[in-house]
C-alpha cells in the first residue's frame, strides 16, 4: 500500500484533515484505513466524528485512551482510498479521570466554579466527585532541568495566570525546588519543598546512603520530571510499566495545603494506616481515608491510633512497589478507579521515597532497611500473656496465675493496667495491689513475667507527686507558644481526695473528677532524662523497697495524645491551626484538629532546641516516646525486654511492638485481625496482635473459643478486655474451653523457635512474619485478595474459621506441595479453593514442602520449654522427593543426608 499510496494530515485544534490519495489506481480488494493513533493528546477525546465533504458518516468507531503514555486509538473507521476526510474530536473527562477539585465539606456550584472547576451532578454516582479539575494542567510550569548520573533537579514555578478563589493560607507558593536522588539501584527519593523559606520537616532519621549509590547500568528505574503540566513518572526499566505518574491537575503547594496525585500501575494497593479496613486490598472505588493518630477504637473510616503513609502497589505483570511520603501532618488519601491516589496533606513537604521490590517480601526488606528493622523480642514474649482493665486488686491476679497453673495452660506474662496505680497517676502504687511487688517476684522466680502499663499525661493537681515537680524543674512539658504556662488537659489521672461516682455519664466524670494533667515533650533531651528516672523508681523504689515494681516490659498506651476534653480545659486559642483551611477526612471532621487530643499551637521543641508546634508534629509524639522507654527499659533492667506502644509512625517497629487497639468482642473483628497484622508487617511492626476475644463488651463461648485459637498465631498473643466486661481468659470458661486453649497454645509453644527464627529474620532482614500469601506466590494472581489466611515466614499456612457457627473453613491452598501439620498428611490438590473441616476445637494448619520447622516440646513457660531437646520437622517439595535426598546447612557444616 505505501508503494501506491500517500496520505496527508493537517491537525488543527482536535481535527484532523486527512486526504487519501492513490494515483489513480483501482484497487481491487478495497483497501480502507480502519483505525488511526493519534499521539501526545493530554485529554480524552470522549467523541468522534467523521465528515466527507462536510456530511456526518454514520460508522460505529471505539475509542482508547492510554493517560499515561497519552495516546489514543480511534478503531472501526472505514475511510476508503481517494477520498478526503475530515475527524473532529471532543475532549473531555470520563468519570475515573475526575479529579477532586473541591475537597472540603459542603462543596457548592458557585465555589467549585471560582475555582475554575467543573461542576456536574450524577445523583447515580454519590462517592464520583461534583467538583472536577477541567482538563490536565496544573498551575506549576517546570525550568531548569537537569540530569545527572545521580539525579535530578529543577525549578518549579506557579503560573499567576491559575491564580483563582485562593485564600491566604492556600496561595500557592510562588517557586519550589524538586530534587530526585537515585540512592541506589532500588530505591529512590523525589523530594518538593520551598527553597526561599524554611519549611518544616519531619525529624525522624532514615537510613540513605551519604552518598547515592546506584550506577546507571543497574538501577532499577528511570526518572522524567515531565513539563505542560508539570509531573515525575517513574517507569520499571525491565517491564516499561509506570509506577508513578504525577502529571496530572491536581499539584498545588501551599503552607497548609498540599496536593499531589499519581496514577497507579493497577488496582492493587496495600497499605496506609492505622485505620480499620475490610480487605487487605485497598477499595479504589471513591473512598478518602484519613491518617491522624487519635484514641480512636478501629472503626470504619475512623481513623485511629497511629499514623503510617505508606504503601505497596502491585503491578499487573506481578512486580511489586513500595512508597513512603515522610510527612507527618494531618493528612488524607483518596483512592478512585483511574486507578489513582490523590494524598493532602496540611503542612510540611514532599519528600516521597519509593523502593522497587521488585518482590512484595523484597519490598519490605528494602522499606525496612530505610526506616529501621523490626524489634527483636526476648523468646518469652513471644508465650501467651493475660492482662484485663479491671482487676480489683492483686489477690484477683494471683488467683488466675495459679488457676492457670493448675489448668496446665501455656502463659509467660501477666499484666497490670492502670488499676495497679494509685488513682491511675503514673509512677504510683495503688492500696488495692500493695502485694504485686511480691507477687511479681513469685511469678518471676516460677519463670513467667511481668509488663505494666503507662501513660504520658502527668497529673499537676498534686501536692506531692515528685513526677510533676521534677518534670517542672526539667522543663519537660508542652507550654502554650510564647509562654511559661503549661497546656492543661485532662486524661486517666483522678483528682485527690474524691469519691468518683461510676454511675453519672461519662462528660460528667470527666468534668468533675479528673485531674489536670500536663504532656511530657519526649522530644527533648530534658525529657528523655525525666523519663528515665520516674521509670527508674517503679522498678527500684528509693523510699521504699517493698513498693519496688520488678517489670520486664512496659505498655505505652494513650500516647496519640489522648486527651478526654478537646484541645486543653478552657479551649484553644489559634483557630487557624485547629481547623485549618483543609480539615482532612477524619472521624468527627467537623470538630477540627484537637477531637480528643490536645491543641495544635502547643510548642515543643527538638533535641536540637528548634521550636515546633505540636500541628506539625502530633503524629511523632507516640514514636517520640518509644525509644526512651525501649531505653529506659533496657538500661533498668539490663536485659532486652519488649515495649508495647499503642501509636506508631513509621520506624516505631525498630523499637516497640504494637496491639490494634481497643477491639470489641464481635466476630467482625476476627478477620479485621489479620488485615491489621498484614498491613503492620508491611509498615516494619512484626510483633503485632490484636486483643484476644475482644476488649469492649462481653465474647461468648464460641467467639472467644474460635479468637484463642486464631490468636495463638498472633506474634503478639495477650487475651485481654475492659472494666465491666465479664471475664474471657481461658480459665474463665469450663473445661473444654481449657482443653481448648491448652491444645492450641501447646501447638504455638511447639513452634516456638520457628517463630523466634522469623523474629530473628526480620530484625536482621527484614522479612515479614505474619505474611500474606501473595508475598510468596505473587504470580498466583488468586493470593491478591486473600485475607482470611495468613503465613507465619514462608512455610505454615494458617487458616482459621472466621464465622460464628462454622464447621468447616473454604481455604485457598496455593501452587505447592502441603502437609497437614497435625497429621503429617500430604493434601494431595493445590491451586484451588477446599472447605477443609474446623470442629470448634480445630484449626487448620498446614506445612508447605520444601521448608524445616525447628520445634520443641511445650511447657507451661518459654522458661521450661526452652529447655527441651530441640526437634525438626522436615517437608519435601516436589523436587526434593524425585531427587530422593536432602541437602542440610546447618550455618555449621553441610551434610547430604538420605
Amino acid at each position: 500500500i505505501l508503494a501506491t499510496e500517500c496520505n496527508y494530515f493537517t491537525i488543527p485544534q482536535n481535527v484532523l484533515q486527512m486526504n487519501v490519495t492513490n494515483n489513480n489506481y483501482a484497487d481491487p480488494n478495497n483497501l480502507t484505513f480502519e483505525e488511526i493513533k493519534i499521539l501526545g493528546l493530554l485529554q480524552e477525546p470522549v467523541s468522534v466524528t467523521v465528515l466527507q465533504n462536510n456530511d456526518v458518516q454514520n460508522s460505529s468507531h471505539n475509542i482508547t485512551y492510554n493517560p499515561v503514555d497519552k495516546v489514543a486509538l480511534i478503531e472501526g473507521l472505514q475511510l476508503e482510498l481517494g477520498k478526503s476526510y475530515s475527524l473532529r474530536w471532543t475532549l473531555g473527562t470520563s468519570v475515573n479521570e475526575k479529579y477532586n477539585c473541591h475537597p472540603s465539606p459542603n462543596a457548592s456550584k458557585e465555589k467549585c466554579e471560582q475555582l475554575g472547576c467543573v461542576w456536574t451532578e450524577d445523583p447515580s454516582s454519590l462517592r464520583v466527585p461534583c467538583c472536577y479539575y477541567n482538563g490536565p494542567d496544573n498551575a506549576y510550569s517546570v525550568a531548569d532541568v537537569k540530569y545527572t548520573s545521580s539525579g535530578v533537579t529543577a525549578n518549579l514555578t506557579f503560573n499567576k495566570s491559575s491564580l483563582k478563589a485562593y485564600g491566604k493560607s492556600t496561595l500557592p507558593i510562588s517557586t519550589l525546588r524538586l530534587e530526585v536522588k537515585y540512592h541506589n539501584n532500588h530505591m529512590l527519593q523525589f523530594k518538593i519543598y520551598d527553597y526561599a523559606n524554611e519549611r518544616y520537616e519531619v525529624p525522624v532519621p532514615l537510613n540513605v546512603p551519604k552518598s547515592p549509590e546506584s550506577t546507571v547500568k543497574n538501577r532499577l528505574y528511570d526518572v522524567t520530571v515531565q513539563n505542560k503540566p508539570f509531573g515525575i513518572q517513574v517507569r520499571r526499566r525491565s517491564t516499561g510499566t509506570v509506577i508513578w505518574d504525577s502529571q496530572l491537575p491536581t499539584f498545588t503547594f501551599s503552607d497548609m495545603f498540599i496536593q499531589i496525585s499519581t496514577r497507579l500501575a493497577s488496582q492493587y494497593l496495600y497499605g496506609f494506616g492505622e485505620t480499620e479496613h475490610t480487605m487487605f486490598r485497598r477499595d479504589m472505588n471513591w473512598h478518602t481515608w484519613g491518617m491522624f493518630s487519635r484514641d480512636q477504637p478501629p472503626g470504619y473510616k475512623m481513623n485511629s491510633y497511629g499514623f503510617q503513609p505508606f504503601y505497596m502497589g502491585l503491578e499487573e505483570d506481578g512486580n511489586a512497589h513500595g512508597v513512603l511520603l515522610l510527612n507527618s501532618n494531618a493528612m488524607d488519601v483518596t483512592f478512585q478507579p483511574t486507578p489513582a491516589l490523590t494524598y493532602r496533606t496540611t503542612g510540611g513537604i514532599l519528600d516521597f521515597y519509593m523502593v522497587l521490590g521488585p518482590t512484595p517480601e523484597l519490598v519490605v526488606q528494602e522499606y525496612t532497611a530505610l526506616v529501621g528493622r523490626p524489634v527483636m523480642p526476648p523468646y518469652w514474649a513471644l508465650g501467651f500473656q493475660l492482662c484485663r482493665y479491671g482487676y480489683e486488686n492483686d489477690t484477683e491476679i494471683a488467683k488466675l496465675v495459679e488457676d492457670m497453673k493448675a489448668a496446665r495452660i501455656p502463659y509467660d506474662v501477666q499484666y497490670a493496667d492502670i488499676d495497679y496505680m494509685e488513682r491511675q497517676l503514673d509512677f504510683t502504687l495503688s492500696p488495692r495491689f500493695t502485694g504485686l511487688p511480691a507477687l511479681i517476684n513469685k511469678i518471676q522466680e516460677e519463670g513467667m513475667r511481668f509488663i505494666l502499663i503507662l501513660d504520658p499525661a502527668i497529673s499537676g493537681n498534686e501536692t506531692d507527686y515528685p513526677a510533676f515537680t521534677r518534670g517542672l524543674e526539667k522543663d519537660v512539658f508542652i507550654k502554650w507558644p510564647n509562654t511559661n504556662d503549661i497546656i492543661y488537659a485532662k486524661v486517666w489521672p483522678d483528682l485527690p481526695n474524691v469519691e468518683v461516682n461510676n454511675t453519672l455519664d461519662w462528660e460528667t466524670q470527666v468534668e468533675l473528677y479528673r485531674a489536670y494533667v500536663a504532656f511530657p515533650d519526649f522530644f527533648r533531651n530534658s525529657t528523655t532524662e525525666w523519663w528515665m528516672r520516674e521509670i527508674t523508681e517503679v522498678y527500684t523504689n528509693p523510699h521504699n523497697a517493698s513498693k519496688s515494681l520488678k517489670f520486664d516490659g512496659l505498655w505505652i498506651d494513650m500516647n496519640e495524645p489522648a486527651s478526654f476534653v478537646n484541645g486543653a480545659v478552657g479551649g484553644c486559642r489559634n483557630q487557624q491551626l485547629n481547623f485549618p483551611p483543609y480539615v482532612p477526612q477524619l472521624g468527627s471532621r467537623s470538630e477540627g484538629l484537637i477531637f480528643k487530643t490536645l491543641c495544635m499551637e502547643g510548642q515543643q521543641y527538638l533535641p536540637d532546641g528548634s521550636p515546633v508546634s505540636h500541628y506539625n508534629v502530633h503524629n511523632l509524639y507516640g514514636w517520640a516516646q518509644t525509644k526512651p522507654t525501649l531505653d529506659a527499659l533496657r538500661n533498668i533492667t539490663k536485659e532486652r525486654g519488649i515495649v508495647i506502644t499503642r501509636s506508631t509512625y513509621p520506624s516505631s517497629g525498630k523499637w516497640s511492638g504494637h496491639w490494634l487497639g481497643d477491639n470489641t468482642a464481635a466476630w467482625n473483628q476476627l478477620d479485621k485481625s489479620i488485615i491489621g497484622m498484614m498491613e503492620f508487617s508491611l509498615f516494619g511492626v512484626s510483633y503485632t496482635g490484636a486483643d484476644i476475644c475482644g476488649f469492649f463488651g462481653d465474647s461468648d463461648y464460641e467467639l472467644c473459643a474460635r479468637w484463642m485459637e486464631l490468636g495463638a498465631f498472633y506474634p503478639y498473643s495477650r487475651n485481654h478486655n475492659g472494666k465491666g466486661a465479664k471475664r474471657q481468659d481461658p480459665v474463665a470458661w469450663n473445661s473444654t474451653f481449657e482443653d481448648i486453649s491448652r491444645k492450641v497454645l501447646n501447638i504455638r509453644y511447639t513452634l516456638l523457635p520457628y517463630l523466634y527464627t522469623l523474629m530473628h529474620e526480620a530484625n536482621a532482614h527484614g522479612s515479614t512474619v505474619v505474611r500474606p500469601l501473595l508475598h510468596e506466590f505473587v504470580r498466583d494472581k488468586t493470593t491478591w485478595e486473600i485475607h482470611r489466611q495468613f503465613l507465619w515466614g514462608p512455610a505454615l499456612l494458617v487458616s482459621p474459621a472466621l464465622d460464628q457457627g462454622a464447621v468447616a473453613v473454604k481455604a485457598y491452598l496455593p501452587n505447592a506441595r502441603w502437609y497437614d501439620y497435625h497429621t503429617g498428611e500430604y493434601l494431595g490438590f493445590r491451586g484451588q479453593f477446599r472447605n477443609l473441616p474446623s470442629p470448634l476445637e480445630h484449626i487448620n494448619l498446614h506445612i508447605r514442602g520444601g521448608y524445616i520447622l525447628p520445634q520443641q516440646s511445650p511447657a507451661n513457660t518459654t522458661f521450661y520449654s526452652r529447655r527441651n531437646p530441640l526437634a525438626l520437622t522436615v517437608a519435601l517439595n516436589d523436587s526434593q522427593l524425585a531427587a530422593g535426598q536432602l541437602y542440610w546447612d546447618d550455618g555449621v557444616r553441610i551434610g547430604k543426608y538420605k
